[in-house]
Order: structure tokens, then sequence, then C-alpha cells
């Protein structure tokens, strides 16, 4: 069994097993291209090198029972002989010549297809940093569909969509001229006046057939009632909610065949739909073993590390075009030239996002990167029986209220750790409801209640229920069975729900004054945690949106955080540190479970007889006296 999602040697894999038999029968380009990439080649970052091996490993699974899908080479060589003829947009004497790469990502899209002859990858991801000629890719990708695939059928609708108008028309007008002269020429120009095929100045239709590919932008948002044979959708990474995704993709349900296909580099805030689905499609071509995923396809091509922004030998691995040798001279000057110029201006982020297709906090002022939140995630937690520490950010009107747990405990290796859990408090008053609360936050809080994250507000109006808040938080404490170390909350929050735990239970509550001498301790520990590799997290997208919209704010005494607009919920950041204030010093002498008074002060009279009368309450034997 082959899982990378540990070891992440996609290399060592690949030479750990016997590829002879697929050697021999696949010499199509596609598959070429993939053992160049692990043969080395080729230079490729981890993300392209995941992609080839798993083309290399589904190609052995052919024939299985689990794995319903071929790799038709006859399909493969049917689009490329129409690629042939599809002149080059940049000069329209000449024909177009493909690249390897390109070849590869066509011969994913095209030649996998399911035991119906359809197409195997329903939902494709498609990332290359700027000015490698997605567009192009794009372009022949709807050419083809529209001319061929449509062949027979009648009343498809297919999308050409990006942002806004202009961008959607940007990418339309490209499709239009790649259209307009491949329908100059037989055998297309017959079929195009077959169909009837008009070009007009918002869409591409077939009147014959009543084929249409419609342009249609994001900000519009008028993708009801379509149902699209192919979507393309340009420059997605900077959508910041799914809902215009997910209008397209479930009208496509019942369309045969269908696909969508989404284009971006990557942007500067990386809590966006597009990131968090190459995320999940990343693992499941590292879980080589597991069948999920098997209709979603995932090509990435980016640097695998800011290091190497200072190593333009590596810049191949997300721009493939230096591999043009009549482009890369002219390429990697340019590319040189816009690091050290960004690199002058203070924005070097901006070259290593959109030129290098990182995905970062391109904020310097930034808490915490992406690299550190991301590689604190775990898969479970047993929290049951713990002890924790809890820290709680208490809002009455537009913001959430979260309550953070921390539990310390030891790794494998003995070494101190601290998991940090939280649950969030959903009021929609100020927005008007919770729709519009959704979308200015850019998260779907139903979604995320139903597995767990956070609650919605049962109050009428949107506004905290304190009453619902104090008997979540009771509930959840005694049915996981756990011994509350530490209670930290604003000490300006003195609410309805702390009266009532003040009054209801014995949690060692602390009031914590919010100004920087009390809080820059906690915040730089919570930093170092991350940074270090000492910190834990479930992938939790409300405490992931938190740790990537704190930003740092400094003053005399120390930092805190803070964060740069309203919208931008820190809460659960806030909650954290509060309950870090004491959480940090768990492991040492002076942590709390070693101050037996304050222990014993904070116990139930139950607790307190029985640890007195255990071998731990620090009493005299007789054998210590005699």
């Amino acid at each position: 069994m082959i899982d990378l999602t540990k070891t992440h040697d996609v290399i060592g894999a690949y030479k750990s097993i016997d590829w002879t038999d697929i050697r021999k029968n696949y010499k199509d380009p596609g598959t070429a291209y993939a053992f160049k990439v692990l043969d080395g080649d080729i230079m490729a970052s981890y993300k392209i090198q995941l992609a080839c091996f798993r083309h290399l490993r589904d190609l052995q699974r052919q024939g299985q029972d689990d794995f319903p899908f071929v790799y038709s080479i006859s399909a493969l060589n049917k689009f490329l002989k129409f690629t042939s003829i599809v002149p080059n947009i940049d000069n329209l004497d000449e024909p177009l010549h493909l690249m390897d790469w390109q070849v590869f990502i066509f011969s994913q899209i095209m030649a996998w297809l399911d035991d119906k002859g359809l197409p195997r990858f329903s939902n494709i991801v498609l990332s290359i940093a700027r000015a490698q000629g997605k567009t192009m890719i794009a372009g022949i990708l709807e050419c083809y569909s529209f001319l061929i695939e449509t062949i027979g059928l009648s009343n498809q609708d297919f999308l050409v969509s990006s942002l806004n108008f202009e961008q959607t028309m940007k990418l339309f007008g490209y499709i239009k001229s790649m259209m307009a002269r491949i329908i100059e020429r037989e055998p297309f120009k017959s079929l195009a006046e077959e169909t009837g095929v008009q070009l007009y100045s918002r869409e591409i239709k077939s009147l014959a057939a009543n084929n249409v590919i419609n342009t249609i932008s994001f900000e519009s948002g008028k993708f009801d009632s379509k149902h699209f044979k192919l979507a393309v959708a340009d420059e997605v990474g900077e959508l910041r909610v799914d809902d215009g995704i997910s209008k397209i993709t479930s009208g496509q349900v019942n369309t045969e065949g269908s696909r969508f296909i989404e284009i971006s580099t990557a942007y500067t805030v990386p809590d966006v739909p597009f990131h968090r689905e190459q995320q999940k499609l990343i693992e499941v071509m590292e879980r080589d073993f597991d069948r999920a995923g098997d209709d979603q396809l995932c090509l990435i091509w980016s640097q695998d590390s800011l290091e190497e922004t200072f190593k333009p030998e590596t810049w191949y691995k997300s721009n493939p075009l230096l591999y043009l040798k009549s482009h890369h001279d002219n390429l990697m000057k340019s590319l040189i030239s816009e690091r050290d110029k960004k690199m002058m201006m203070g924005k070097l982020a901006d070259f290593q996002v959109k030129n290098m297709n990182m995905w970062l906090n391109a904020d310097s002022n930034s808490f915490l990167n992406l690299d550190d939140i991301e590689s604190a995630v775990i898969p479970k937690f047993d929290i049951r029986n713990r002890q924790v520490y809890v820290g709680v950010d208490y809002s009455l009107f537009s913001d959430n209220t979260a309550i953070a747990f921390v539990y310390p405990y030891a790794d494998d290796n003995n070494t101190p750790k601290w998991h940090i859990e939280q649950h969030s408090f959903i009021p929609w008053q100020q927005a008007g409801s919770l729709e519009a609360k959704e979308k200015k936050d850019g998260m779907n809080y139903r979604e995320l209640a139903e597995q767990g994250y956070c609650t919605i507000t049962s109050h009428p109006q949107g506004l905290i229920n304190d009453d619902q808040v104090y008997q979540w938080l009771v509930n959840y404490i005694e049915d996981n069975q756990l011994d509350v170390i530490f209670f930290g909350y604003d000490a300006m929050g003195i609410t309805k729900v702390i009266k009532a735990l003040e009054l209801n239970t014995s949690y060692p509550l602390q009031p914590i004054r919010q100004r920087t001498s009390e809080l820059k301790d906690p915040t730089k520990f919570l930093q170092t945690l991350f940074i270090e590799g000492n910190a834990t997290r479930l992938d939790d997208p409300i405490m992931r949106k938190a740790l990537l919209n704190a930003v740092i704010v400094e003053d005399k005494v120390g930092i805190q955080v803070s964060k740069t607009t309203a919208s931008y919920k820190i809460d659960v950041v806030d909650a954290i540190i509060n309950a870090l204030y004491q959480a940090m010093f768990h492991f040492e002498d002076y942590g709390l479970p070693n101050d037996r008074a304050y222990m014993v002060d904070h116990m139930s009279q139950e607790a307190v007889r029985e640890w007195l009368m255990s071998d731990e309450s620090g009493s005299i034997s007789d054998e210590d006296y005699w």
C-alpha cells in the first residue's frame, strides 16, 4: 500500500515499482512526459510529480473491478489531430505547436474515459504561473468540444466565465478569434456552414443544433437553468465564496459527459475555495491506495518552496514555457527583472504569488504563514478525559463568539505539544440574515455547523444567545469528561455566561485584560508553536481563516494580533491566546498542574476527597517517617 500523505516521497515510491510493461505498451506523448518527470529528465514540482505518478499507477489499475476507467490513446490522437490544424493566435500564419507539458494536460483531460466512453474527469483544476498560455489551453478545449463533441447533439450549453464582465470578455475574445480561424479552413468550414455556426459579440451559436457558448461572469452569477457540457472558469482563485461554482456544477449533474475546468494562478488570499480544493485533491493523489476522487483532476505547476525565489534555475517548475528554447532567454530575463523590481518595491510576495504560483499571505505583518498553518493539521485527536485550558472571545453583535480549547500532550517522542480546537457561535443580526452573514464572511456556516465547528445562534433576532452558549459549553465539557485547568476570558466581557459559570461550575475562571502587556507572551507563544511545529489542529476552516487573517500590531510593550478589515474574523485567535495565557506554562515546574493549592482550589468536593485518598496527596507515608 502506497500512502504518500506521510512520506511525500513520490520519487522513492516510483523507483520501488517495475514499470516495464507500462513503458512497453504506452508510447504516447502524455505517458512519455510522466516518465520524463519521474525519471528526472524534466524539472517539476512535487504536485506535478504526484500527477505523473497517479497517471502511471492508473495505467496499471486498468481492468481492476474498482477502477472503471481506460486510457484511450486513439482518443488522444484524435484530439491531437485537431490541434495540429489549430492556428497560433499570436501568429495566425503558423500552426500551433504544443509543448510536452501541454500535451500532458490534454492527455489527462481527453484520453481518460469511463466504461461508457465518456470523460473520466468531470472536475478539473489547472493552475500555472502567469503568462504561461492557460488561455490558449482553455480556447482549444472550448473549440474542440463545441465543434467535435457536439456532432449529433443539440441544445448543448457551453460556458466561458471569469470574475467580471471585462475579464470574461477578454477570455471569450481569445476563443472567438481561435474559432474564427478554425472555421475558415476545411474540414471545419463545411461543418460550420452545415451547423450554422455564428460568431456574435457575446456568444457563439450553432443555429441548426442550438448549441451555444455563453459568456457569464461570476459577478452576475446568472448560471441558473444552464446545463453546461463544458464550462471553463478563469481566475477562480480570486473568488471568496463558491456560490457561482456550485450553481455551475449542480446544473451539470444530468449532462452526460460534462466537464468543469477551473483555471487560475495563486492569489494573495489563500483562504478561498480554489485553494482549499487544490489541497483536497493533492491529498487524493497522495492516497494512492484509495479510490476516492477518481473523477477529479488536479494539475499544478508551481514552485515547491519560497527559497526558490532566488534560484532561477528552478523556475521551470512554475514556468514550463522556459523549456521552449525560442522563449527561454527573454522569459528568464523578464522573470529575473520582475523579481528584482518587486523586491526593491518591497512587494516580493507579488512575484512569488503570480510568477512562482505559490499561495501565501502577502501581508508582511501576517501573524503566521500559510505553510505553518497547514502543516499543523492532523486527521483526528481524542479529547476525552483530558486536561484542557479554555479561552473565550465573547461578542454580542456582528463578531462571532469563539471558545478555544487547548489540550497539552506529549507525542510519541515525548515532545510537548499543544492541540488546539475551537467552537464558534454565529450571530447574523447586523448582516440582516444568515445568508448575508455567510457571504460577507466567505464561510458556509450552515455546512460547518453540520461538521461540528460552529453553532448558528438560536436567537430570533440573530444575536448571540447567552443561554445557548452556556448550555453548549457545559454539556461539551461534561460529555467529554474534560478537566478544566484554566478558563480565561476578556476582563471587559463580563457576560451572563460568565456569571452563570461562576454560580454553577467549579471552572477556574480568570479575567484577562486585553492589553499588550498581558497578551504579548501568549501571542508570541502561539506564533512560535506553529512555526516550530508544536501545535496541532483539525482541518477546521473557521480556525484556518482566523489564523490566516490575523496580523501583528506592535507597540513599545510588545505585540498583539489584529485584523485588517471587519469581515476578517480572528475571534478564534483571540480565544486561543486567552487559553494560552496559562496553557503555555503547562509543562513547566511552575505550571498550574504542579500548583497543588491551585488545583485543589478548582476541584469539586468529591474530586478533593478522591485526591486526598490517593497516593498523590503528598502525605508522608510510614516508610518516609521511619
